[in-house]
């Protein structure tokens, strides 16, 4: 029966892996699995500034639902205007 030695540095480098893996998965999930997004997260989904989503908005190209404050777009909505917008 052979033994492998397990370092720390081992355990240090299998965990930078695993996080950086599973960010990028539960990123990709919470980005697409909500039916609606606040501002932040639609920036970071169509890499946009702040002032572009706000001409988005303004010029009602991206609707949008205002709740105490708080800015929410749905998905659906997103992803029309990104299908109006396609280019061949």
């Amino acid at each position: 029966m052979a033994v492998d030695i397990v370092t720390k540095e081992d355990l240090q480098v299998f965990k930078k892996e695993l996080l950086s893996e599973l960010k990028a998965v539960l990123g990709t999930v919470q980005a697409t699995d909500k039916k609606y997004l606040q501002s932040g997260q639609v920036r970071k989904f169509l890499g946009i500034s702040p002032g572009t989503l706000q001409h988005l908005r303004v010029t009602e190209q991206l609707p949008y639902v205002k709740i105490g404050g708080k800015i929410f777009y749905e998905m659906a909505d997103i992803e029309r205007m990104m299908n109006e917008n396609k280019r061949k």
